[in-house]
């Protein structure tokens, strides 16, 4: 397909360019001159082209094209994965390129289902770039240099299509680049890709560093292949995968590598706040900061060489409430800087703890909705640090009402002004209120999910007191009550998922691999559920893609009959 080739035959330049950005290994009059043939000579030049590919992952994140913006021009890229699911609806705020996804209108031609597969197969090809000029090369420094190369590589092959099956099911394996232009892919089974993605990782987990405190802050080790392993297993579900699942996930928790955190820490631990909320701070990502709990870590680091740009991740503004619209209120960083409510939180899993808002269902049908939500009393990851419901006017402009507490009630949560906020994604700079993007590293994978994922594989093998042990290392550390063996299933693992993950997990990706997201979204999205149908389960292909294909290229059913 012509669309994808041009991808990965120009993937490598995307790759160096942004390398060339984010390191200093070359000078700036080489930038402009930086291409396969004279960069993957030795292992700098490969350290160059990997660091790419780690660029190319972030861009998962970016918005508009902004310097490394570049992958979707659009907003909410991210929440998209979010939109439609048992977690958020759509603000007042109904951004262009959400709205499809809220509303479910998607089509072939929408933006993000482009993107999202350009995404991927930009990261494929750049990760096959490397891996055919490794072949090529006998200048390393050192022998097992190599294979390093060739596993951060794959690691990102098999992270990229990971996106792809669980959004589109087959597509296209592609492992080398064509030359001439392969005008006739066709979609290889899902359970056929899974199957490589599974070899990719089996070679990452082998050939990645072991130990974290030996490589760079943000950079692959064995365990983030294992953890990502654990979770492919779970997917494909073939005979035998829960048990190896099981293991993967079983490795990294006894490496004696990684530990939940459950003591403060940071450059804030003495301020209010709690072990929980600390993971969340900026500066407190990454090892270096004493988090023992983070796998892998993006660095989108605000104001740093090779961190993140305005573009880059607008999960704040997409979760963060308008208060600002409110009169009384002024922008601040304690409040989380500006957010636009593209998406806010459904009632039934946050509660209405410490607000005005009723407990009615929100239609006729809908569950009742308990005070705190599906949390105990006394758990952390619902406290006050971590889940902002008391806000009071800060502008010093309206003296009548400054330090008074402004209630949440259900307008200004429909409306998106004003409503329990998730503190993950609070971030602010007094220089620069107006901020758009995030800019603190985002942790990808730690350790709390890892035990979620054992979970999924012991109820998976039919035993659920396993799964119980392994939630309940979690939930005491979060100082809520135990679940007992009767109680564990898989609904309240996907519960025990939201009050550990909120805004952190691809909530539509866990909803697909555990086959629930149209049985959840019909029980509790009350913007979605009449709307949901069995197809929507996978997004459409791209329309571009088949325009470009001379050979047979099915669409998804349930997308037939769409026109471009």
């Amino acid at each position: 397909m012509k669309t994808m080739n041009y991808i990965k035959l120009s993937a490598v330049c995307s790759v160096l360019a942004i390398a060339a950005g984010c390191t200093s290994f070359l000078e700036e009059d080489l930038k402009s001159k930086l291409a396969p043939d004279n960069t993957y000579t030795s292992s700098l030049g490969f350290e160059v082209g990997a660091t790419g590919l780690y660029a190319i992952a972030r861009s998962e994140y970016n918005t508009w094209g902004e310097n490394g913006a570049f992958m979707h021009n659009g907003a909410c890229a991210y929440e998209v994965l979010q939109i439609s699911t048992d977690l958020c609806r759509m603000g007042t705020v109904r951004d262009g390129s959400l709205v499809p996804f809220a509303e479910l209108t998607l089509n072939p031609s929408t933006l993000f289902v482009g993107s999202y597969w350009n995404w991927a197969y930009n990261l494929i090809g750049s990760a096959n770039e490397l891996l055919i000029y490794s072949e090529k090369n006998d200048n390393w420094d050192y022998p097992t240099d190599k294979q390093l190369y060739q596993a951060e590589a794959r690691f990102f092959r098999a992270y990229a299509y990971r996106t792809l099956v669980y959004l589109y099911g087959d597509v296209p394996w592609v492992e080398t680049i064509q030359k001439p232009f392969l005008l006739s892919f066709s979609r290889d089974p899902k359970i056929e890709v899974l199957g490589h993605i599974i070899d990719d990782l089996k070679f990452a987990k082998e050939h990645l560093p072991e130990d974290p405190d030996a490589v760079k802050e943000g950079k692959l080790t064995t365990w983030a292949a294992r953890h990502l392993l654990s979770e492919m297993y779970l997917l494909r579900g073939a005979e035998g995968d829960y048990k190896l699942a099981e293991e993967n996930a079983l490795e990294v928790i006894d490496s004696k590598h990684y530990s939940l955190m459950k003591s403060r820490y940071g450059a804030d631990k003495n301020k209010p706040g709690d072990y929980f909320s600390d993971m969340f701070l900026e500066n407190n990502q990454n090892r270096s900061a004493g988090n023992t709990e983070s796998i892998w870590v993006m660095q989108f680091q605000y104001n740093t060489v090779g961190g993140g740009v305005n573009s880059d991740d607008w999960t704040r503004r997409a979760w963060n409430p308008q208060y600002h619209a409110i009169d009384g209120f002024a922008l601040a960083d304690s409040l989380g800087g500006r957010g636009l409510a593209q998406i806010y939180p459904l009632k039934w899993w946050i509660g209405v703890k410490g607000t005005n808002a009723t407990t009615a269902g929100e239609k006729e049908g809908f569950p009742g909705i308990q005070e705190n939500g599906i949390f105990d009393d006394g758990d952390i990851r619902n406290s006050e640090y971590n889940i902002k419901r008391n806000w009071y006017y800060n502008n010093p402009l309206t003296p009548n009402k400054l330090g008074q507490k402004c209630p949440i009630d259900d307008k200004s949560w429909s409306q998106a002004q004003l409503f329990p906020a998730l503190k993950k994604f609070f971030f602010g700079k007094e220089e620069n209120l107006q901020l758009t993007g995030s800019y603190k590293d985002r942790t990808k994978f730690r350790l709390a999910e890892t035990y979620l994922l054992l979970a999924e594989a012991y109820l998976r093998q039919n035993m659920p007191d396993k799964a119980a042990d392994a939630v309940n290392e979690v939930r005491r550390r979060a100082k809520a009550a135990d679940v007992s063996d009767d109680e564990m299933t898989m609904d309240y693992l996907l519960d025990e998922r939201i009050r550990e993950l909120y805004g952190e997990e691809s909530r539509r990706f866990t909803l697909v691999r555990t086959g629930k997201l149209i049985e959840r979204v019909k029980k509790y999205n009350p913007e979605a559920r009449d709307l949901i149908q069995d197809f929507h389960v996978l997004w459409p292909i791209p329309q571009a893609v088949r325009d470009a294909n001379t050979g047979e290229f099915p669409q998804n059913p349930g997308y037939e009959g769409y026109e471009g």
